[in-house]
């Protein structure tokens, strides 16, 4: 016997009742699958932004942190102080033993002469053992040098065990010494890789969508270098490579923040990649920071919604066929009514609802019933709108907050290099379009070096942050303060000239000579002046003119302020 004949032989009452409840059922579904895919692609977009932010975030600390750590190794390579009395003097070895102590992750550093014989080195390790073959010293005697990650070789029956467990790794900084033309030898560094996974895991947060976010690190070709350890051997024996199509994604690219793809634990992910954007040449590796969440995790709102969708569909659909037993005398035509206002329902259109038929009771109560169904489906539907738009309104406040954050130096709260430069292109801009007068004071701390190598560099930021105060307390609001780096600052004076500028830069400076800290002493600043000038002018040729003012200050004996020669003349 066909279905249809069984449906025909049934009463009225039945046939109504199943009638109802596929017709309910059908439309919850189609609404709570409808606005379940409409949901995950909103939240697939504020999800990938999110982690694309962790992800650039553990970028630019790792980018961070191999500039600094390259920079220790060249600023030490030449200072020509140190090596004057041999590459193997108790000052080197002293001054090796003081840099590894700052920076715990340095698990060896060691000073190699130009024949690859190791002359000093931490804790003794490897000294008069040949480095000639390897990369880094072959490299450093050329120039500045930071090796990508690779394992342990010589050190690694020298070192303690790994506290982790697994074998070392390191990423090396070489730089040659040289005196006057002659290489002496390199100076090399070999930091822990285990500094990579203290930063990535400080980065990675536990709370979008409830869930923790997994950050990896693959090579310029693609191959995976970092891993959370749970995840390691499993993505290792797959073959992960860098996941496609996010081969190419950088800070400023347009391309989709995040996508779904496969990894090779053959699960699905969404994720996001950033390219690591390199401080300085040596330094870029072409890394690529991987940032991804699981989908189940990722989507589990939208997944609740469509199934309390689903669930008030349901609901919905029995009280419907309960009713429509009740009303197995309504006329023919209320039924059709009531069909065409479903399906206008069913297909979207704006307005449409359940209308109430009045022509008997118990066709009333139905129609009321499938009314009050569709109401509450859409108010589902808004509820669920309104939480979209609060985690939109939250991400977007985490995102103004990580911008802030990375506009603003740490150490004395004042504007970093990126935040100087766009209030300096505002400042531009306005000054050119009011015609006023716009000068930039550049601030260099006198023996700054000398006061780290004395006092410490505690005492350094005290005094750093002394300026900073100085600043804030002798400028004008409408003034921008920032620190470019190390001990230099910058100050921009909108609707000033030069010789408010030279009255403004000299109060700072006597501001600064007239202090007495009890542990340094008496500290002096120097400044130079730059203003705006007619014709094509810019913010790059301001900073390097009032930087030129500036050294000048320094080579007529500090304490003291220049200002920049007018056009055609040069300074004195």
């Amino acid at each position: 016997m066909s279905p249809p004949t069984r449906f025909r032989g049934q009463s009225l009452r039945t046939q109504i009742s199943l009638v109802f409840a596929l017709l309910v059922i059908g439309l919850a579904v189609l609404l709570s699958l409808g606005f379940g895919e409409l949901l995950k692609r909103r939240v697939q977009s504020n999800a990938g932004h999110a982690l694309r932010t962790v992800a650039d975030n553990a970028s630019r600390q790792l980018a961070n942190g191999l500039l600094e750590r390259s920079r220790a190794v060249q600023v030490l390579a030449d200072a020509p102080g140190i090596w004057q009395k041999g590459l193997d003097s108790p000052e080197v070895h002293q001054l090796l033993a003081r840099t590894q102590a700052i920076d715990p992750y340095s698990l060896w550093i060691g000073v190699a002469d130009a024949q690859g014989v190791v002359r000093a080195a931490t804790k003794g390790l490897l000294e008069g053992q040949s480095v000639r073959e390897r990369p880094w010293f072959i490299a450093g005697l050329q120039e500045l040098h930071v090796g990508d990650v690779h394992p342990a070789k010589l050190l690694e029956q020298l070192l303690p065990p790994n506290a982790s467990g697994e074998p070392y790794r390191f990423v090396d900084f070489a730089a040659p010494i040289h005196a006057g033309r002659a290489t002496l030898g390199v100076l090399g560094m070999h930091g822990s890789w285990e500094w990579t996974r203290e930063v990535l895991e400080s980065l990675a947060p536990v709370g979008i969508q409830g869930a923790s976010v997994d950050l990896f690190v693959f090579d310029r070709a693609g191959k995976l270098i970092f891993s959370p350890q749970e995840y390691r051997s499993q993505l290792e024996a797959g073959g992960q490579h860098l996941p496609v199509p996010l081969t190419v994604a950088t800070r400023e690219s347009g391309a989709l923040s995040a996508t779904v793809v496969p990894w090779a634990d053959g699960k699905n992910y969404l994720t996001a990649s950033v390219r690591m954007e390199a401080r300085n040449a040596a330094s870029d590796l072409g890394w690529h920071i991987v940032a991804r969440e699981p989908v189940e995790i990722a989507f589990a709102d939208a997944d609740r919604a469509v199934h309390m969708a689903l669930a008030i569909g349901l609901l919905a659909a029995v009280l419907a066929a309960a009713i429509a037993w009740i009303a197995a005398r309504r006329l023919s035509e209320d039924l059709y009514a009531l069909a065409d206002a479903a399906s206008l329902v069913e297909s979207g259109k704006p307005g449409a609802t359940i209308p109430l038929v009045t022509h008997n009771r118990d066709v009333h109560q139905l129609s009321a019933a499938l009314s009050s169904m569709t109401q509450r489906l859409m108010a589902a539907h808004e509820a669920m709108e309104d939480q979209v738009r609060l985690r939109t309104l939250e991400l977007e406040a985490a995102n103004r907050a990580l911008d802030l954050q990375a506009r603003t130096d740490a150490l004395t709260g004042l504007l970093n290099r990126r935040g100087f430069d766009s209030k300096m292109e505002f400042a531009l801009a306005l000054a050119r379009r009011s015609g006023r007068p716009l000068s930039l004071v550049s601030v260099d701390v006198d023996h700054f070096k000398r006061v780290n190598d004395s006092f410490g560099h505690d005492a350094g930021d005290e005094v750093l942050r002394r300026l900073a105060q100085t600043l804030q307390q002798r400028l004008r609001a409408s003034d921008v303060i920032a620190r470019l780096g190390g001990e230099e600052f910058a100050v921009v004076l909108p609707d000033t000239a030069v010789e408010g500028a030279r009255a403004i830069a000299q109060s700072i400076v006597d501001g600064m000579a007239a202090q007495e800290d009890p542990l340094v002493g008496r500290i002096t600043v120097s400044a130079g002046i730059s203003s705006l000038r007619e014709g094509p002018d810019n913010a790059h040729e301001m900073l390097r003119r009032s930087d030129a003012a500036l050294y000048e200050a320094k080579g007529q004996g500090r304490n003291r302020v220049c200002v920049e020669p007018e056009a055609g003349q040069a300074l004195k």
